[in-house]
């Protein structure tokens, strides 16, 4: 990382070092580096293929500034996609609002997630161990698949994770966006059954699977994710989602959680909910 052109670069940008997130492309990785991009707001990415990084970005709403002869210029990712790049360079990759991930608390209470009357599959009980087993992080990437009104989506990107959401209902997409501009992170949706969803998205490195049932669950074994995290009520789609993991080449672990909240002087049960886990044996 040449720290003097970085720091030139920036400052023809009219930037800070304080404002941006800087991630090395040539020492992480361009995946790991686009993924920063796509959860925060300001991210210099040093020593990258802006034609490449660009492609990255196709879906998501940023802006690119590219140093040129002239000095620094702005582009849209589908122009800088199209242009041939003659090294290496510093690229800032800028979201069009404000991106505030906040690690210092998860498991949010339910409440603080808009949702349908009948509540959430994935209640804080159940987040709090799906996290845990997904693995949020920065310059990972995570799909929440059926994904509802996307709790799981909103808390992985609050942890600094890249997020897809992919839900077939249009009214819960709507309630997934409304969810993750209340939370100040950016969640990309896509309306659609897993089977039938793009196949230009990027891998993800963990997934979620919140609903569809085990062909949902084989079709995310078949991403080549290191990670999947099941949550269902179904008893029924237990052993097929089981087995639909160890067949994609996952060792699997489950659990089912019950609890009881403390509700004035009284305890209220809450519907179980079996959690299964699996790690890519590859």
């Amino acid at each position: 990382m040449d720290v003097p052109a970085l720091h030139r670069f920036l400052t023809d940008t009219g930037r800070t070092w304080s404002a941006v997130v800087v991630v090395d492309a040539a020492e992480h990785g361009l995946a790991h580096a686009r993924n920063v991009c796509l959860a925060r707001s300001s991210v210099l990415v040093a020593n990258a293929d802006p034609a490449a990084l660009a492609k990255g970005l196709a879906g998501w709403r940023r802006t690119l500034v590219v140093p040129g002869p002239s000095g620094p210029s702005t582009a849209d990712p589908a122009e800088v996609a199209l242009r041939s790049w003659p090294e290496p360079l510093p690229v800032l990759c800028l979201a069009e609002q404000p991106l505030l991930p906040d690690a210092s608390r998860w498991a949010l209470p339910d409440d603080e997630f808009s949702h349908r009357g009948d509540g959430l599959v994935a209640t804080a009980e159940v987040r709090a161990l799906v996290l845990a087993k997904l693995g949020p992080r920065p310059g990972a990437l995570v799909w929440d698949v059926a994904a509802g009104p996307g709790a799981v989506a909103v808390e992985c990107a609050r942890l600094g994770a890249a997020v897809v959401a992919v839900e077939r209902d249009p009214v819960q997409c709507v309630r997934i966006i409304a969810n993750a501009s209340a939370h100040h992170v950016d969640v990309r949706v896509v309306e659609s059954d897993v089977e039938l969803a793009p196949r230009d998205l990027p891998r993800p490195d963990a997934v979620f699977v919140g609903g569809g049932g085990p062909g949902a669950v084989r079709a995310c074994a078949s991403l080549g994710a290191r990670r999947v995290v099941v949550a269902t009520t179904r008893l029924d789609a237990v052993l097929p989602s089981h087995d639909a993991l160890r067949d994609g080449g996952y060792a699997v672990s489950g659990t089912q959680l019950s609890a009881a909240r403390l509700e004035d002087d009284h305890l209220r049960a809450v519907d179980p909910v079996t959690v299964l886990w699996a790690e890519h044996l590859a």
